[in-house]
Protein backbone atom coordinates (compact mmCIF):
# COMPACT_ATOMS: atom_id res chain seq x y z
CA UNK A 1 0.00 0.00 0.00
CA UNK A 2 2.08 2.91 -1.23
CA UNK A 3 1.71 6.36 0.05
CA UNK A 4 3.52 9.14 -2.12
CA UNK A 5 1.27 11.68 -1.15
CA UNK A 6 0.20 10.82 2.80
CA UNK A 7 0.08 14.16 3.13
CA UNK A 8 -1.43 15.55 0.79
CA UNK A 9 -4.08 12.74 0.83
CA UNK A 10 -4.79 14.08 4.73
CA UNK A 11 -5.20 17.65 3.67
CA UNK A 12 -7.56 16.32 1.18
CA UNK A 13 -9.03 13.93 3.67
CA UNK A 14 -9.42 16.92 6.31
CA UNK A 15 -10.99 19.64 3.89
CA UNK A 16 -13.27 16.73 2.86
CA UNK A 17 -14.68 16.47 6.57
CA UNK A 18 -14.00 19.77 7.61
CA UNK A 19 -16.59 21.52 4.56
CA UNK A 20 -19.55 19.09 5.63
CA UNK A 21 -22.56 19.75 7.97
CA UNK A 22 -22.99 18.09 11.30
CA UNK A 23 -26.44 18.75 11.98
CA UNK A 24 -29.81 17.54 11.03
CA UNK A 25 -31.33 19.55 8.17
CA UNK A 26 -35.19 20.75 8.39
CA UNK A 27 -37.37 22.94 7.27
CA UNK A 28 -34.52 24.86 5.17
CA UNK A 29 -32.23 25.12 8.57
CA UNK A 30 -29.14 23.28 10.19
CA UNK A 31 -30.09 22.09 13.47
CA UNK A 32 -29.01 19.90 16.41
CA UNK A 33 -30.90 17.17 17.51
CA UNK A 34 -33.63 17.79 20.09
CA UNK A 35 -31.72 16.01 23.11
CA UNK A 36 -28.91 15.87 21.91
CA UNK A 37 -28.16 12.53 20.40
CA UNK A 38 -25.28 11.98 17.91
CA UNK A 39 -23.86 9.23 15.63
CA UNK A 40 -20.30 8.48 15.52
CA UNK A 41 -19.28 8.06 11.73
CA UNK A 42 -16.40 5.19 11.46
CA UNK A 43 -14.38 4.73 8.98
CA UNK A 44 -14.32 1.24 7.91
CA UNK A 45 -10.69 1.42 6.83
CA UNK A 46 -9.36 1.99 10.65
CA UNK A 47 -12.18 1.21 12.81
CA UNK A 48 -12.08 5.28 13.95
CA UNK A 49 -14.54 8.01 14.07
CA UNK A 50 -14.38 9.91 11.41
CA UNK A 51 -16.80 12.85 12.40
CA UNK A 52 -19.70 12.98 14.54
CA UNK A 53 -23.15 14.25 13.82
CA UNK A 54 -26.44 14.67 15.20
CA UNK A 55 -28.70 12.15 15.37
CA UNK A 56 -32.74 12.93 14.58
CA UNK A 57 -35.11 12.09 17.57
CA UNK A 58 -38.39 10.91 17.09
CA UNK A 59 -39.34 14.39 17.70
CA UNK A 60 -37.04 15.37 15.03
CA UNK A 61 -38.76 13.37 12.42
CA UNK A 62 -42.18 15.09 13.33
CA UNK A 63 -40.78 18.40 12.67
CA UNK A 64 -39.27 17.17 9.00
CA UNK A 65 -42.51 15.70 8.07
CA UNK A 66 -44.42 18.83 9.53
CA UNK A 67 -41.79 20.99 6.81
CA UNK A 68 -42.47 18.72 4.22
CA UNK A 69 -46.38 19.07 4.86
CA UNK A 70 -45.98 22.75 4.59
CA UNK A 71 -44.15 22.92 1.62
CA UNK A 72 -45.90 20.57 -0.49
CA UNK A 73 -48.58 22.87 -1.89
CA UNK A 74 -46.66 25.91 -2.96
CA UNK A 75 -43.70 23.36 -4.79
CA UNK A 76 -46.21 21.06 -6.72
CA UNK A 77 -47.25 24.75 -7.90
CA UNK A 78 -43.72 25.81 -8.91
CA UNK A 79 -43.37 25.65 -13.10
CA UNK A 80 -42.01 22.10 -14.04
CA UNK A 81 -39.11 24.15 -16.20
CA UNK A 82 -37.79 26.18 -12.68
CA UNK A 83 -37.78 22.48 -11.21
CA UNK A 84 -36.08 21.04 -13.80
CA UNK A 85 -33.35 23.72 -13.51
CA UNK A 86 -32.63 22.75 -10.27
CA UNK A 87 -32.09 19.65 -10.92
CA UNK A 88 -29.99 20.73 -13.89
CA UNK A 89 -27.63 23.53 -11.59
CA UNK A 90 -27.42 20.66 -8.94
CA UNK A 91 -26.03 17.96 -11.90
CA UNK A 92 -23.39 21.23 -13.11
CA UNK A 93 -22.21 21.81 -9.15
CA UNK A 94 -22.14 17.62 -8.32
CA UNK A 95 -19.91 17.39 -11.48
CA UNK A 96 -17.84 20.69 -10.27
CA UNK A 97 -17.61 19.23 -7.08
CA UNK A 98 -16.70 15.14 -7.82
CA UNK A 99 -13.62 15.27 -5.85
CA UNK A 100 -15.07 16.86 -2.62
CA UNK A 101 -18.00 13.49 -2.72
CA UNK A 102 -15.51 11.18 -3.94
CA UNK A 103 -13.76 11.79 -1.00
CA UNK A 104 -16.43 11.87 1.71
CA UNK A 105 -18.37 8.64 -0.06
CA UNK A 106 -14.84 6.99 0.05
CA UNK A 107 -13.72 8.26 3.80
CA UNK A 108 -17.36 7.19 5.03
CA UNK A 109 -17.75 3.85 2.43
CA UNK A 110 -14.47 2.93 1.91
CA UNK A 111 -14.60 2.13 -1.84
CA UNK A 112 -11.68 3.02 -3.83
CA UNK A 113 -11.68 7.01 -4.97
CA UNK A 114 -12.08 5.76 -8.46
CA UNK A 115 -15.27 4.20 -7.71
CA UNK A 116 -16.48 6.97 -6.04
CA UNK A 117 -15.60 9.39 -8.53
CA UNK A 118 -17.47 6.83 -11.18
CA UNK A 119 -20.88 7.23 -8.64
CA UNK A 120 -20.44 10.98 -8.72
CA UNK A 121 -20.93 10.34 -12.08
CA UNK A 122 -23.51 8.18 -12.75
CA UNK A 123 -25.53 9.81 -8.94
CA UNK A 124 -25.30 12.97 -11.05
CA UNK A 125 -26.99 11.60 -14.05
CA UNK A 126 -30.21 11.08 -12.29
CA UNK A 127 -30.32 15.17 -11.70
CA UNK A 128 -29.69 15.64 -15.76
CA UNK A 129 -31.92 13.17 -16.44
CA UNK A 130 -34.90 13.79 -14.35
CA UNK A 131 -34.09 17.75 -15.06
CA UNK A 132 -35.24 16.72 -18.60
CA UNK A 133 -38.39 14.71 -17.57
CA UNK A 134 -39.98 17.28 -15.60
CA UNK A 135 -41.19 19.22 -18.65
CA UNK A 136 -42.64 16.30 -19.78
CA UNK A 137 -45.15 15.27 -17.26
CA UNK A 138 -48.21 14.84 -19.87
CA UNK A 139 -51.70 13.59 -19.58
CA UNK A 140 -54.41 13.53 -22.26
CA UNK A 141 -57.40 14.08 -23.53
CA UNK A 142 -60.13 12.41 -24.86
CA UNK A 143 -64.05 11.53 -25.97
CA UNK A 144 -65.86 9.07 -24.51
CA UNK A 145 -67.36 6.50 -26.71
CA UNK A 146 -70.58 7.48 -26.90
CA UNK A 147 -69.78 11.41 -27.43
CA UNK A 148 -71.90 12.87 -24.45
CA UNK A 149 -68.25 13.33 -22.14
CA UNK A 150 -64.82 14.81 -22.60
CA UNK A 151 -61.89 12.71 -20.34
CA UNK A 152 -59.31 14.63 -19.36
CA UNK A 153 -56.63 13.36 -17.61
CA UNK A 154 -53.65 14.92 -15.34
CA UNK A 155 -50.87 13.78 -13.57
CA UNK A 156 -50.22 15.53 -10.22
CA UNK A 157 -47.35 14.95 -7.65
CA UNK A 158 -47.92 12.00 -4.86
CA UNK A 159 -47.20 14.32 -2.25
CA UNK A 160 -44.70 14.22 1.01
CA UNK A 161 -42.63 10.89 0.60
CA UNK A 162 -40.44 9.56 3.06
CA UNK A 163 -36.81 8.25 1.37
CA UNK A 164 -35.04 5.56 3.31
CA UNK A 165 -31.35 5.57 1.15
CA UNK A 166 -28.74 2.64 2.02
CA UNK A 167 -25.33 2.83 2.54
CA UNK A 168 -23.57 1.13 -0.24
CA UNK A 169 -24.12 4.08 -2.72
CA UNK A 170 -24.50 7.19 -0.52
CA UNK A 171 -24.92 9.61 -3.50
CA UNK A 172 -26.55 7.61 -6.06
CA UNK A 173 -29.17 5.90 -3.93
CA UNK A 174 -30.24 9.88 -3.16
CA UNK A 175 -29.97 11.07 -6.50
CA UNK A 176 -32.16 8.33 -8.38
CA UNK A 177 -34.98 9.21 -5.65
CA UNK A 178 -34.61 12.65 -5.12
CA UNK A 179 -34.54 13.48 -9.10
CA UNK A 180 -37.70 11.97 -9.58
CA UNK A 181 -39.31 13.48 -6.52
CA UNK A 182 -38.14 17.23 -7.35
CA UNK A 183 -39.24 16.89 -11.36
CA UNK A 184 -42.86 15.88 -9.83
CA UNK A 185 -42.86 18.61 -7.33
CA UNK A 186 -42.94 16.24 -4.05
CA UNK A 187 -41.68 17.46 -1.10
CA UNK A 188 -38.99 14.71 1.29
CA UNK A 189 -38.06 13.46 4.36
CA UNK A 190 -34.98 11.83 3.89
CA UNK A 191 -33.41 9.24 6.44
CA UNK A 192 -29.50 7.96 5.25
CA UNK A 193 -27.99 5.22 6.81
CA UNK A 194 -26.42 5.58 10.18
CA UNK A 195 -23.26 4.18 8.55
CA UNK A 196 -23.03 6.77 5.65
CA UNK A 197 -24.83 10.09 6.53
CA UNK A 198 -22.21 12.64 5.65
CA UNK A 199 -22.60 12.61 1.72
CA UNK A 200 -26.64 12.73 1.89
CA UNK A 201 -26.12 15.73 4.21
CA UNK A 202 -23.24 17.72 1.40
CA UNK A 203 -25.81 16.86 -1.02
CA UNK A 204 -28.74 18.56 0.77
CA UNK A 205 -26.69 21.74 1.22
CA UNK A 206 -25.72 21.10 -2.31
CA UNK A 207 -30.08 21.52 -3.32
CA UNK A 208 -30.25 23.94 -0.32
CA UNK A 209 -27.18 26.02 -2.73
CA UNK A 210 -29.09 25.33 -6.65
CA UNK A 211 -32.49 26.95 -4.77
CA UNK A 212 -34.91 24.17 -3.46
CA UNK A 213 -37.27 26.06 -1.21
CA UNK A 214 -37.21 25.33 2.57
CA UNK A 215 -39.19 21.85 3.73
CA UNK A 216 -38.59 20.44 0.25
CA UNK A 217 -35.97 18.36 1.27
CA UNK A 218 -35.32 17.42 4.95
CA UNK A 219 -32.58 15.14 5.85
CA UNK A 220 -32.37 13.46 9.06
CA UNK A 221 -29.97 11.15 9.79
CA UNK A 222 -30.38 8.73 12.87
CA UNK A 223 -29.78 5.18 14.89
CA UNK A 224 -32.85 4.63 16.20
CA UNK A 225 -34.01 4.44 13.01
CA UNK A 226 -37.17 2.11 13.63
CA UNK A 227 -38.37 4.78 16.20
CA UNK A 228 -38.20 7.42 14.35
CA UNK A 229 -39.43 6.39 10.85
CA UNK A 230 -42.73 4.14 12.08
CA UNK A 231 -44.20 7.28 13.57
CA UNK A 232 -43.86 9.18 10.18
CA UNK A 233 -45.14 5.90 8.05
CA UNK A 234 -47.93 6.08 10.26
CA UNK A 235 -48.81 9.86 9.74
CA UNK A 236 -52.07 9.96 7.76
CA UNK A 237 -50.26 13.08 5.65
CA UNK A 238 -47.45 11.10 4.03
CA UNK A 239 -48.38 9.91 0.74
CA UNK A 240 -45.03 7.65 -0.27
CA UNK A 241 -42.47 5.45 1.48
CA UNK A 242 -39.80 4.69 -1.22
CA UNK A 243 -36.78 2.37 0.51
CA UNK A 244 -33.63 1.21 -0.97
CA UNK A 245 -31.93 -2.14 1.50
CA UNK A 246 -32.72 -5.66 2.72
CA UNK A 247 -35.90 -7.55 2.27
CA UNK A 248 -36.62 -8.44 5.28
CA UNK A 249 -36.81 -4.57 6.40
CA UNK A 250 -38.31 -3.99 2.99
CA UNK A 251 -40.95 -6.64 4.53
CA UNK A 252 -41.16 -4.88 7.62
CA UNK A 253 -42.06 -1.14 5.76
CA UNK A 254 -44.56 -2.44 3.77
CA UNK A 255 -46.54 -3.92 6.61
CA UNK A 256 -46.23 -1.02 8.47
CA UNK A 257 -47.17 1.21 4.98
CA UNK A 258 -50.20 -0.74 4.71
CA UNK A 259 -52.40 1.04 7.00
CA UNK A 260 -52.09 3.96 5.05
CA UNK A 261 -52.66 2.74 1.97
CA UNK A 262 -49.39 4.44 1.00
CA UNK A 263 -47.68 4.33 -2.34
CA UNK A 264 -44.55 2.50 -2.25
CA UNK A 265 -41.72 1.84 -3.99
CA UNK A 266 -39.26 -1.01 -2.75
CA UNK A 267 -35.89 -1.60 -3.93
CA UNK A 268 -35.09 -4.67 -1.86
CA UNK A 269 -32.35 -7.65 -1.87
CA UNK A 270 -30.46 -10.09 -4.80
CA UNK A 271 -28.92 -12.78 -5.59
CA UNK A 272 -27.87 -12.24 -9.01
CA UNK A 273 -26.29 -15.36 -11.40
CA UNK A 274 -23.95 -14.79 -13.78
CA UNK A 275 -24.18 -17.57 -16.89
CA UNK A 276 -21.18 -18.25 -19.02
CA UNK A 277 -22.20 -20.62 -21.73
CA UNK A 278 -20.00 -22.46 -24.04
CA UNK A 279 -19.76 -20.25 -27.03
CA UNK A 280 -19.13 -17.03 -24.60
CA UNK A 281 -16.37 -14.83 -25.46
CA UNK A 282 -14.22 -15.70 -22.37
CA UNK A 283 -12.17 -13.35 -21.93
CA UNK A 284 -14.78 -10.88 -22.44
CA UNK A 285 -16.88 -13.27 -19.85
CA UNK A 286 -13.99 -12.66 -17.17
CA UNK A 287 -13.81 -8.85 -17.45
CA UNK A 288 -17.79 -8.83 -17.22
CA UNK A 289 -17.52 -10.75 -13.83
CA UNK A 290 -14.92 -8.62 -12.56
CA UNK A 291 -17.23 -5.71 -12.96
CA UNK A 292 -20.67 -7.42 -11.88
CA UNK A 293 -18.16 -9.13 -8.72
CA UNK A 294 -16.07 -6.52 -7.66
CA UNK A 295 -18.06 -2.87 -7.89
CA UNK A 296 -18.43 -1.23 -4.87
CA UNK A 297 -16.08 -4.87 -3.30
CA UNK A 298 -19.29 -6.89 -4.27
CA UNK A 299 -21.47 -4.69 -1.51
CA UNK A 300 -24.31 -3.90 -4.27
CA UNK A 301 -27.67 -5.67 -4.76
CA UNK A 302 -26.89 -6.07 -8.28
CA UNK A 303 -23.33 -7.51 -7.55
CA UNK A 304 -22.98 -10.99 -9.53
CA UNK A 305 -23.40 -13.66 -6.20
CA UNK A 306 -23.50 -16.87 -8.28
CA UNK A 307 -21.19 -17.83 -11.30
CA UNK A 308 -22.88 -20.32 -13.46
CA UNK A 309 -20.69 -21.65 -16.25
CA UNK A 310 -21.00 -24.45 -18.33
CA UNK A 311 -19.07 -27.60 -17.86
CA UNK A 312 -17.28 -27.20 -21.36
CA UNK A 313 -15.54 -24.12 -20.29
CA UNK A 314 -15.44 -24.09 -16.52
CA UNK A 315 -11.79 -24.45 -15.55
CA UNK A 316 -10.94 -22.14 -18.10
CA UNK A 317 -12.88 -19.44 -16.48
CA UNK A 318 -12.06 -20.28 -12.68
CA UNK A 319 -8.10 -19.66 -14.08
CA UNK A 320 -8.90 -16.77 -15.28
CA UNK A 321 -11.20 -15.33 -12.95
CA UNK A 322 -8.78 -16.43 -10.19
CA UNK A 323 -5.64 -14.50 -11.37
CA UNK A 324 -8.01 -11.24 -11.96
CA UNK A 325 -8.97 -11.65 -8.39
CA UNK A 326 -5.80 -12.23 -7.34
CA UNK A 327 -4.25 -9.27 -8.51
CA UNK A 328 -6.84 -6.70 -7.00
CA UNK A 329 -4.93 -4.74 -4.50
CA UNK A 330 -6.68 -4.41 -0.98
CA UNK A 331 -5.99 -1.03 0.96
CA UNK A 332 -7.94 2.29 2.27
CA UNK A 333 -9.76 3.68 -0.59
CA UNK A 334 -7.83 6.99 -0.01
CA UNK A 335 -4.26 5.41 -1.27
CA UNK A 336 -2.89 5.03 -4.78
CA UNK A 337 -3.06 2.26 -6.82
CA UNK A 338 -5.82 0.63 -4.79
CA UNK A 339 -8.68 -1.58 -6.00
CA UNK A 340 -10.27 -2.98 -3.48
CA UNK A 341 -11.50 -1.11 -0.39
CA UNK A 342 -13.07 -2.41 3.38
CA UNK A 343 -16.76 -4.17 4.08
CA UNK A 344 -19.03 -1.74 5.63
CA UNK A 345 -18.59 -2.69 8.74
CA UNK A 346 -17.57 -5.67 11.81
CA UNK A 347 -20.62 -7.42 10.96
CA UNK A 348 -20.56 -7.38 7.36
CA UNK A 349 -16.92 -8.68 7.29
CA UNK A 350 -18.11 -11.60 9.49
CA UNK A 351 -21.04 -12.76 7.37
CA UNK A 352 -18.76 -12.87 4.92
CA UNK A 353 -16.44 -15.08 6.82
CA UNK A 354 -18.98 -17.22 7.44
CA UNK A 355 -20.63 -17.84 4.21
CA UNK A 356 -17.02 -18.57 2.82
CA UNK A 357 -16.20 -21.13 5.50
CA UNK A 358 -19.72 -23.07 5.51
CA UNK A 359 -18.95 -23.33 1.45
CA UNK A 360 -15.72 -24.70 2.47
CA UNK A 361 -17.19 -26.96 5.04
CA UNK A 362 -19.50 -28.41 2.44
CA UNK A 363 -16.65 -28.99 0.07
CA UNK A 364 -16.10 -26.01 -2.22
CA UNK A 365 -12.35 -25.45 -3.16
CA UNK A 366 -10.52 -21.82 -2.68
CA UNK A 367 -9.22 -21.15 -5.91
CA UNK A 368 -7.89 -18.08 -4.71
CA UNK A 369 -8.37 -15.58 -1.56
CA UNK A 370 -10.33 -17.49 1.56
CA UNK A 371 -9.80 -15.27 4.53
CA UNK A 372 -10.20 -11.74 5.99
CA UNK A 373 -6.95 -9.62 6.23
CA UNK A 374 -5.53 -6.69 7.68
CA UNK A 375 -4.21 -5.68 11.17
CA UNK A 376 -6.95 -3.09 10.97
CA UNK A 377 -10.52 -2.37 8.96
CA UNK A 378 -12.69 -4.73 7.46
CA UNK A 379 -11.05 -6.46 4.67
CA UNK A 380 -11.68 -9.30 2.80
CA UNK A 381 -9.53 -11.13 0.27
CA UNK A 382 -11.32 -11.11 -3.49
CA UNK A 383 -12.17 -14.48 -3.40
CA UNK A 384 -13.04 -17.07 -6.00
CA UNK A 385 -14.59 -20.63 -4.91
CA UNK A 386 -14.92 -23.51 -7.49
CA UNK A 387 -17.06 -26.59 -7.36
CA UNK A 388 -19.47 -24.86 -4.95
CA UNK A 389 -22.23 -27.62 -3.97
CA UNK A 390 -26.17 -25.80 -4.19
CA UNK A 391 -26.84 -26.45 -0.78
CA UNK A 392 -23.60 -23.72 0.18
CA UNK A 393 -24.97 -20.88 2.04
CA UNK A 394 -23.55 -18.02 -0.24
CA UNK A 395 -26.04 -19.79 -3.13
CA UNK A 396 -29.24 -18.79 -1.12
CA UNK A 397 -27.85 -15.80 0.20
CA UNK A 398 -26.92 -12.27 -0.68
CA UNK A 399 -22.57 -12.41 0.49
CA UNK A 400 -22.32 -8.28 0.10
CA UNK A 401 -18.77 -8.73 0.04
CA UNK A 402 -15.73 -9.67 -2.74
CA UNK A 403 -16.46 -13.46 -2.87
CA UNK A 404 -17.74 -15.43 -6.28
CA UNK A 405 -18.67 -18.82 -5.99
CA UNK A 406 -18.06 -20.58 -9.02
CA UNK A 407 -20.87 -23.74 -10.27
CA UNK A 408 -21.00 -25.71 -13.30
CA UNK A 409 -23.98 -26.57 -15.80
CA UNK A 410 -24.54 -28.85 -18.73
CA UNK A 411 -27.20 -27.35 -20.69
CA UNK A 412 -29.02 -24.43 -21.33
CA UNK A 413 -32.22 -25.51 -19.65
CA UNK A 414 -30.48 -26.54 -16.41
CA UNK A 415 -28.59 -22.79 -16.61
CA UNK A 416 -32.36 -20.91 -16.27
CA UNK A 417 -33.44 -23.49 -13.76
CA UNK A 418 -30.48 -23.29 -11.66
CA UNK A 419 -30.54 -19.08 -12.15
CA UNK A 420 -34.23 -18.95 -11.22
CA UNK A 421 -33.66 -21.18 -8.40
CA UNK A 422 -33.99 -18.36 -5.62
CA UNK A 423 -36.43 -15.77 -3.97
CA UNK A 424 -34.78 -12.87 -5.49
CA UNK A 425 -35.12 -11.26 -9.00
CA UNK A 426 -33.22 -8.38 -9.31
CA UNK A 427 -30.75 -8.72 -12.16
CA UNK A 428 -29.22 -11.70 -14.03
CA UNK A 429 -25.80 -11.30 -16.13
CA UNK A 430 -25.25 -14.09 -19.19
CA UNK A 431 -22.77 -14.23 -21.65
CA UNK A 432 -23.04 -15.93 -25.01
CA UNK A 433 -22.54 -15.01 -28.66
CA UNK A 434 -25.64 -16.65 -29.70
CA UNK A 435 -28.22 -14.69 -30.92
CA UNK A 436 -31.06 -16.80 -30.73
CA UNK A 437 -29.61 -17.93 -27.15
CA UNK A 438 -29.59 -14.45 -25.49
CA UNK A 439 -33.11 -13.88 -26.71
CA UNK A 440 -34.30 -17.20 -25.33
CA UNK A 441 -32.36 -17.04 -21.57
CA UNK A 442 -33.73 -12.79 -21.55
CA UNK A 443 -37.04 -14.02 -21.78
CA UNK A 444 -36.88 -17.35 -19.69
CA UNK A 445 -34.84 -15.11 -16.77
CA UNK A 446 -37.10 -14.13 -13.80
CA UNK A 447 -35.40 -10.92 -13.26
CA UNK A 448 -36.21 -7.39 -13.40
CA UNK A 449 -32.94 -6.61 -15.48
CA UNK A 450 -30.91 -8.92 -17.35
CA UNK A 451 -27.33 -7.85 -18.96
CA UNK A 452 -26.37 -9.41 -22.02
CA UNK A 453 -22.61 -9.50 -22.72
CA UNK A 454 -21.98 -7.35 -20.21
CA UNK A 455 -21.38 -6.73 -16.31
CA UNK A 456 -22.93 -3.78 -15.11
CA UNK A 457 -27.29 -2.81 -15.80
CA UNK A 458 -27.43 0.58 -14.57
CA UNK A 459 -28.02 3.67 -16.44
CA UNK A 460 -30.32 6.54 -15.27
CA UNK A 461 -32.65 6.35 -18.37
CA UNK A 462 -33.20 3.00 -17.49
CA UNK A 463 -35.65 1.84 -15.55
CA UNK A 464 -34.10 -0.21 -12.12
CA UNK A 465 -36.16 -2.73 -9.95
CA UNK A 466 -36.50 -6.11 -9.49
CA UNK A 467 -39.63 -9.14 -9.17
CA UNK A 468 -40.27 -11.11 -6.32
CA UNK A 469 -38.57 -10.53 -3.20
CA UNK A 470 -36.60 -7.93 -5.14
CA UNK A 471 -39.29 -5.56 -4.75
CA UNK A 472 -41.38 -3.68 -6.85
CA UNK A 473 -41.73 -0.39 -8.42
CA UNK A 474 -39.00 1.75 -10.80
CA UNK A 475 -36.50 4.06 -10.19
CA UNK A 476 -34.51 6.37 -13.34
CA UNK A 477 -35.92 5.81 -17.02
CA UNK A 478 -38.95 7.26 -18.40
CA UNK A 479 -41.05 4.96 -15.60
CA UNK A 480 -39.33 6.33 -12.91
CA UNK A 481 -40.99 9.79 -12.36
CA UNK A 482 -44.59 7.91 -12.61
CA UNK A 483 -43.65 6.33 -9.23
CA UNK A 484 -44.24 10.20 -7.83
CA UNK A 485 -46.93 10.90 -9.38
CA UNK A 486 -50.69 10.60 -9.03
CA UNK A 487 -53.21 9.95 -12.13
CA UNK A 488 -56.29 11.87 -12.07
CA UNK A 489 -59.31 12.00 -14.28
CA UNK A 490 -62.05 14.69 -14.76
CA UNK A 491 -65.19 14.08 -16.93
CA UNK A 492 -66.22 16.96 -18.52
CA UNK A 493 -69.99 17.56 -20.12
CA UNK A 494 -69.67 19.17 -23.54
Amino acid sequence: MSQPDARSTAAQEKAALDQVPTQLFIGGEWRDSSDGSSIDVEDPATGKTLVTIAGATVEDGAAALDAAVAAQADWAAVAPRTRGEMLRSAFELLTERADHFAMLMTLEMGKPLAQAKGEVTYGSEFFRWFSEEAVRIAGRWSTSPDGSTRFLTMRQPVGPTLMITPWNFPLAMGTRKIGPAIAAGCTMVVKPASQTPLTMLALAALLEEVGVPKGVLNVVPTSRTGDVMEPIIGDPRLRKLTFTGSTPIGKQLVKQSADQLLRVSMELGGNAPFLVFPDADLDAAVEGAMVAKMRNMGEACTAANRFLVHEDVADDFATKFAAKMAAQTLGRGTEDGVDVGPLIDAKALDKVSELVDDAQQRGASVATGGSRTGDAGYFFQPTVLTDVPADADLMREEVFGPVAPITTFSDDDKAVAMANDTEYGLVAYAYTTDLGRMIRVSEALEFGMVGINQGIVSNPAAPFGGVKASGFGREGGPEGIDEYLSVKYVGIAP
